[in-house]
């Protein structure tokens, strides 16, 4: 089994409502977007897939979140952007145009959420 892995940035504000605490107040982040790869098989040139591509597609997934409050973006009208539903949100946006494994959507240097789908679930 091979498995790629690009990384991309974006800034952004938010809170998550009710939260019993100091993020329930408006404050944003440096995220760092991780997206996985994984295949058995290299392609005829050798690879996962091409990173160019993968990174490309990765900085149209994120565009509409980077310098934004992300309270109020459509996608999280319902739900709290937290590092959880973003990555989902990321995954389901890249799930269509690259065999994405995992997203892992990091808030800080120490806290991280991934989101991924079981196989065969």
């Amino acid at each position: 089994m091979f498995e790629v892995k690009i990384s991309r940035e974006f800034s952004a504000a938010h809170r998550v409502e009710d939260y019993p605490g100091n993020c329930e107040k408006l404050h944003g982040h440096n995220w760092r977007v991780e997206v996985f790869v994984k295949k058995e098989r290299l392609d005829e040139l050798g690879m996962v897939v091409d990173f160019r591509k993968l990174k490309r597609l990765t900085e149209e997934a994120v565009a509409s979140l980077d310098h934004s409050y992300l309270n109020e973006l459509p996608v999280f009208e319902d739900i709290n952007p937290t590092a959880e539903n973003i990555a989902r949100h990321i995954y389901e946006e890249l799930s269509g145009a690259a065999d994405v494994s995992r997203v892992t959507v990091w808030e800080s240097d120490t806290s991280a959420a991934s989101y991924f789908e079981e196989s065969g679930a």
